[in-house]
């Protein structure tokens, strides 16, 4: 491989506070409350544009607020995801979770 070739670079996270962590990282059985939802990356990793994502977050109910636990990781690299969000069950692709900051419970952040 050539390592020459320049590789595009991210574009820099948003800084999470302690006790907080991606949507996309989280693991079975995490709980807490969301503390941001957005997508400004969305369009550089291919599928919906930043906006459009955002918008069918937040009509799905992803919302600042919300009570979330992640319920189901699939088989194949943990993806998809199945939380439980207030009173719904909802699967999303990890991919599109990870500008979906979650602020974990104290049970769940140890």
């Amino acid at each position: 491989m050539d390592d020459s070739y320049p590789h595009p670079t991210p574009a820099p996270a948003q800084a999470l506070a302690p006790g907080e962590v991606r949507l996309s990282q989280a693991r079975l059985g995490d709980r807490g409350i969301i503390g941001a939802v957005g997508a400004p990356n969305a369009g550089g990793r291919g599928g919906l544009d930043a906006q459009e994502l955002e918008r069918r977050l937040l009509e799905l109910g992803f919302v600042e607020g919300a009570a979330l636990e992640v319920i189901h990781e699939g088989a194949i690299g943990h993806d998809p995801i199945a939380v439980r969000l207030d009173d719904m069950r909802v699967a999303l692709r990890r991919k599109d979770a990870v500008d979906i900051v979650l602020r974990l419970t104290p049970e769940a952040a140890q």
